[in-house]
């Protein structure tokens, strides 16, 4: 048996020959990789933490995105074609954290894979499927903004049609990537941790090793670059419009064209949601891909320990999303605080929804240049 005292390493894990696969059921160790035989058990207390923590993100994610797809399908003034794209996120990440998030607080609740090698495949299926369209769903966001503050008036309108389009497309990316391991191309497997199932990053061939460079090419590295772009040119264009306005009301011997200082504000409060949308993006799915690129190409050794930092964070970023692409749109603040006070911000004027339809000064996401015809 396991001996955990004051001999015990460093993180508290025994210090015996036991491993950490020795829990892992038989019908599944053939999917368990050689290199993990070399860990010792991690300290039950782990599994405890990490299974807590997992369960409130679950139920947080749960309900703000739950609430987020109520109230958005609900508000009449929220009927938007841009508005599609929050409603699509918010179920992405509310499936995600309904599969995922609860299934691996019940494995750790076992400090093993307990449920079996079918479980493994669709549990890692629906993780990637919903990450994905995710992922994808916020670069949509992402260039509809762009489309709208950058190209303005020469952009082409997003209508209910092509919202529907792109996030058909969304599902079709994590439907096509989530299903390749399942038809041979890399499989799914416990990963260190043996809480949770993903894709083989440790198999030494490059068959298996193409599927991680191809997927992170694919959903990690364009869908980045590509927020990236679109933030970047919308900050620009915003600023480049302040400035042009402070220009015109120079011309005509006037402090400025809006009351205050607005305009620099706005230009602030931009930046600062791009800054946070970027960031945020970039933690949250970063150390999955940095722990998959470590596999791949071997450049340190993974212990059990470290592939739960990947399920972690990715599982955060169904917290936080209804947060920065919800809680921030002014409509869905005052929508919000009707139905449901106690969650809600009291700091925007409360209307009807034919009210709400008529205010042209609404914008979306808290993007100044947006008007009722986008997004919010």
């Amino acid at each position: 048996m396991a001996y955990y005292g004051p001999n015990s390493g460093i993180w508290g894990q025994p210090i015996s020959n036991l491993t950490v696969v020795d829990k892992v059921p038989p019908e599944i160790m053939h999917l368990i990789d050689p290199h993990w035989y070399q860990f010792p058990p991690m300290n039950p207390l782990w599994h405890s933490i990490i299974g807590f923590v997992i369960f409130l993100l679950s139920v947080v994610s749960v309900i703000g995105n739950g609430v987020v797809i109520y109230i958005f399908t609900t508000a009449k003034s929220l009927r938007t074609p841009s508005n599609l794209f929050v409603v699509n996120l918010a179920l992405s990440d509310f499936m995600m954290m309904s599969t995922n998030g609860f299934t691996m607080v019940y494995n750790c609740w076992f400090e093993t894979w307990a449920l079996g090698v079918l479980m493994c495949d669709l549990y890692a299926f629906t993780g990637s499927l919903f990450g994905c369209c995710s992922i994808w769903t916020m670069t949509m966001i992402a260039l509809d903004r762009y489309n709208v503050i950058v190209k303005g008036l020469s952009g082409k309108p997003l209508t209910n049609t092509g919202a529907i389009l792109r996030i058909l497309l969304c599902w079709l990316i994590g439907v096509f990537f989530g299903s390749l391991p399942m038809l041979g191309w890399n499989r799914y497997v416990p990963e260190g941790n043996m809480t949770a199932c993903g894709t083989d990053y440790l198999t030494d061939d490059w068959f298996h090793k193409s599927y991680i460079l191809t997927y992170s090419f694919f959903v990690y590295y364009v869908p980045l670059f590509t927020i990236i772009y679109s933030y970047v040119y919308i900050v620009k264009a915003v600023t480049e419009h302040e400035k042009g306005m402070r220009e015109q009301a120079k011309r005509m011997n006037m402090q400025s064209l809006r009351s205050g200082d607005d305009g620099k504000a706005a230009e602030m409060k931009l930046a600062k949601i791009a800054l946070v949308t970027i960031s945020l993006w970039f933690m949250a799915w970063t150390p999955y891909t940095v722990i998959n690129y470590t596999g791949v190409f071997q450049t340190a050794q993974i212990s059990p320990l470290a592939t739960i930092w990947g399920s972690v964070f990715a599982k955060a970023n169904a917290v936080y999303n209804p947060i920065v692409y919800g809680i921030s749109h002014p409509r869905y603040r005052a929508a919000l605080y009707r139905r449901f006070p106690s969650l809600a911000c009291n700091d925007v004027p409360i209307g009807d929804d034919k009210s709400m339809a008529s205010d042209t000064s609404a914008v979306s996401c808290g993007t100044p240049t947006e008007t009722t015809t986008t997004s919010a």
